[in-house]
């Protein structure tokens, strides 16, 4: 998608990523069941496709998923992916039927230039907890976490812990987790930890997986 952004309205939208960022509400969640969310988006040429997992939570059974699809009228530009991604995934969230307490998005939180990434974005405008959990950073340094499962590390931007650098598998690779919404860095790690039965949490296992097959069919 060839479609060049002027740098005057690049300059209004991060002026929106840091009022939004304001918005975010950091705090403990202890919701030991119900239902919890992934997302994931895909895309082919101009279409953007959306997947919405629903598992009940903590047995992780897939209860629902939901599409949805439209065109993208936005480029991909890293730090600004939320303005891309967020037409489709309202979309696919409109049709979610069931009363979601947590969303696992596969993208940044606050470990963004702006502290305000795609999964911050999606739990202000649903007003939901969420966390990023992305396989590669955006910002920040950190070091290496213990090769065991559970080991994690702090992820550093601007001399402020942002994120945690996250072992979810013995001996593979980690994952970058960070608050979205309605969430602190505890209570991410620990949910992040109880729905991982691979290096990526089922819910975003499985909607990878639902928004890749949806894209196909297609």
């Amino acid at each position: 998608m060839s479609v060049n952004i002027p740098i005057r309205r690049l300059e209004r939208l991060k002026s929106l990523q840091k009022d939004l960022a304001s918005k975010i509400i950091v705090r403990p969640l202890n919701i030991e069941n119900g239902f919890i969310a992934g997302v994931d988006v895909s895309y082919n040429k101009d279409l953007g496709f959306c997947s919405v997992v629903v598992l009940r939570y903590p047995e992780l059974e897939v209860i629902n998923v939901y599409n949805a699809k439209r065109t993208v009228r936005f480029p991909y530009i890293p730090g600004f992916l939320s303005f891309r991604e967020m037409p489709v995934v309202l979309k696919a969230f409109e049709r979610v039927r069931e009363d979601i307490f947590l969303i696992f998005c596969d993208g940044q939180g606050i470990a963004h230039p702006r502290g305000f990434g795609l999964a911050s974005h999606i739990g202000v405008e649903l007003n939901l907890p969420s966390i990023g959990c992305a396989k590669s950073r955006l910002v920040g340094e950190y070091s290496e976490p213990d090769s065991s499962r559970g080991s994690y590390s702090p992820l550093y931007y601007k001399d402020k812990v942002v994120g945690v650098v996250l072992r979810t598998r013995d001996g593979v690779s980690p994952v970058f987790v960070s608050i979205g919404n309605k969430i602190d860095i505890d209570s991410a790690v620990r949910y992040t930890l109880n729905c991982s039965r691979t290096r990526i949490p089922e819910p975003l296992r499985l909607a990878h997986h639902f928004v890749t097959e949806y894209r196909k069919r297609d």
